[in-house]
């Protein structure tokens, strides 16, 4: 899965991918083992194998609002911790069993400093973040909660029952029950 995601962006020849794949660890968590920790430096980045995780920030009341999932064959950090090297203002939590791929953020800059080509990726993975944030302040805008949710059952439906309902509602911005509502009218 990880050659086929960095033979994706048609940057890396086979030795290249073959050569960084060596930096990564497999990791395994349990259900509601956090990746990132709100106040800790990220200081890793990982692919996800396996698994589902929801980002959560915590409130100044204690409430916990998820604002994004991440799923098998995305990357994964506190990427504004990981650049400003800050600590995070999020949570990144296994919803589910999970198996992950990591590096370390000093692999990184080594390779980095040894191919070019990496400067070109990060830029990349950078402008993809940025797209996806553009894209869910705009569902967040323009989209009711049913229309949110269809893009989720859409993109990623062999997963969408694997989140709990309060973690889905929560990243829709509606109750529990609004929330079951409008899968009684949406279906599968």
């Amino acid at each position: 899965m990880i050659q086929q995601f960095f033979q994706s962006f048609n940057l890396f020849s086979e030795n290249e991918i073959h050569h960084l794949l060596v930096f990564f660890e497999e990791r395994k968590l349990s259900k509601n083992d956090l990746f990132v920790k709100e106040g800790e430096k990220c200081k890793e980045i990982a692919f996800i194998q396996s698994g589902v995780f929801r980002s959560y920030y915590t409130s100044d009341e204690g409430k916990d609002s998820t604002y994004c999932f991440r799923f098998p064959n995305d990357l994964m950090a506190s990427y504004s911790s990981f650049i400003s090297d800050k600590p995070s203002i999020e949570n990144m939590q296994a919803i589910s069993e999970a198996t992950l791929l990591v590096i370390k953020k000093e692999k990184i800059q080594k390779l980095v400093s040894e191919n070019p080509k990496w400067n070109e990726f990060l830029r990349m993975i950078a402008e993809q973040e940025y797209l996806e944030l553009e894209k869910r302040f705009f569902q967040l805008q323009r989209d009711d909660a049913t229309q949110r949710y269809a893009f989720l059952i859409e993109n990623q439906p062999d997963y969408i029952q694997k989140i709990p309902l309060q973690y889905l509602s929560s990243y829709l911005g509606i109750t529990q029950r609004h929330l079951s509502r409008i899968r009684k009218e949406i279906s599968f």
